[in-house]
């Protein structure tokens, strides 16, 4: 028995030399304490797609794989709760999908049956169960929350691996579910308003921004995040999450469906920056309403690149999102505006701040509702009607 546990550990220190994980040697450590060889679980409940076809697709697995660890830098985690958003709907349905195969590195002229199955899901709240060499801030057992990139295997499973870049502890005030609301909308957000738009923390006193969609999820980030910095925020969204937005402190909210924003707007003064989070065929009339040769933005998030390479193709869609976009960017700077493109992008260094603003209540979660597990096709019915207040959970587990 000695001879065996001793071939074990030195087969588990050689994996951890190679940067696979090293939370494997506490199983053997306690083996060799109890004399009982612990249990390593190997699979997992999973949503699934094998082929695109919207939510109703989507099927459930109790004997997936539990993915396994590839990178040094790389930690698996027990998902405790995880959001859904609007893109998790979409891409059921295809969307992105060349562009996203291509980063999957599983493009292929022939066949895609090899990006299958697929598990969506963004962002997410949980503890991290095993950990590569490289990681050194984290250790087995520390309380994540994250967003993964959007080719890689997602959060609507019980387990999925994470990056460095893509985790940041979670705020100890915050329950998973809570915390789990938070990580995706807070990426975009950041990459928008921070990456593009270039607003900071000391630059955004007194700014004026507007925003579209401000009582999604998304939205009703952006309205705390802008409040917190001292921005002026004028909000645009239904009558039914009027609330909502003035609860977060927006300082003007209009409401699109008993008033006319344009009307509305043009007795405004106008605006440093322009939020936009649904489409510039919805929002795009407000430009407008942005200062003209004083460095005003329009940033937009809802960016046409991913429909038009799932219309017209990879590269012939690429080169008509690129000639579109070079004509609004030369327009805005005939009038002397800012038109520009942001995109989500995983971030945990901006989590790390966020993770303080929570614990300093100047950001709180916006959760309207949660669904157990089993209930995830009726979470992604939910939000597929894109009239959400906040943000749609998934509870993994209770």
């Amino acid at each position: 028995m000695h001879v065996k546990l001793v071939r074990l550990l030195s087969n588990t220190l050689l994996k951890c030399q190679q940067g696979v994980t090293c939370s494997r040697l506490q199983y053997w450590r306690q083996y060799a304490a109890t004399g009982k060889k612990p249990v390593q679980r190997t699979v997992m409940g999973s949503w699934q797609m094998h082929d695109y076809g919207g939510p109703e697709a989507l099927t459930f697995s109790s004997t997936a794989r539990v993915p396994r660890i590839h990178s040094p830098n790389e930690v698996l985690v027990e998902i405790h709760a995880a959001s859904v958003n609007p893109i998790d709907v979409l891409m059921t349905k295809g969307y992105g999908k060349d562009v996203l195969n291509v980063l999957r590195g599983k493009a292929s002229p022939v066949s895609t049956a090899a990006e299958f199955p697929l598990v969506f899901g963004r962002d997410f709240s949980g503890v991290i169960a095993q950990k590569g060499k490289a990681v050194g801030k984290y250790k087995v057992g520390d309380e994540v929350w994250g967003t993964l990139g959007g080719q890689k295997q997602g959060s609507h499973a019980q387990y999925a691996v994470a990056g460095l870049n893509e985790i940041s502890k979670k705020p100890p005030s915050l329950s998973h579910i809570d915390a789990a609301s938070i990580p995706y909308v807070a990426a975009t957000t950041w990459a928008a308003l921070v990456q593009v738009g270039e607003l900071t923390s000391g630059n955004t006193q007194g700014k004026r921004i507007l925003v579209h969609g401000a009582s999604g999820g998304i939205g009703t980030f952006a309205i705390q995040l802008l409040k917190a910095w001292g921005g002026h925020v004028t909000a645009i969204c239904g009558t039914d999450g009027l609330g909502l937005v003035r609860d977060l402190r927006a300082d003007v909210v209009i409401d699109y469906k008993t008033q006319d924003p344009r009307s509305e707007l043009m007795q405004m003064e106008k605006f440093d920056l322009i939020y936009d989070t649904l489409g510039k065929e919805k929002t795009g009339y407000s430009i407008d309403y942005l200062e003209n040769w004083k460095g005003g933005k329009f940033v937009t998030i809802a960016s046409p690149l991913l429909p038009e390479t799932d219309s017209h193709g990879l590269l012939p869609g690429a080169l008509k999102w690129g000639a579109d976009l070079g004509l609004d960017i030369l327009k805005g700077f005939r009038e002397g505006k800012n038109y520009r493109v942001a995109f989500f992008m995983p971030n945990g260094r901006a989590l790390n701040t966020i993770a303080g603003m929570v614990e300093e209540k100047q950001i709180k979660p916006v959760v309207e509702k949660v669904f157990s597990f089993e209930e995830v096709p009726a979470a992604y019915e939910k939000v597929g009607q894109l009239h959400g207040r906040g943000k749609t959970v998934i509870c993994v587990k209770p």
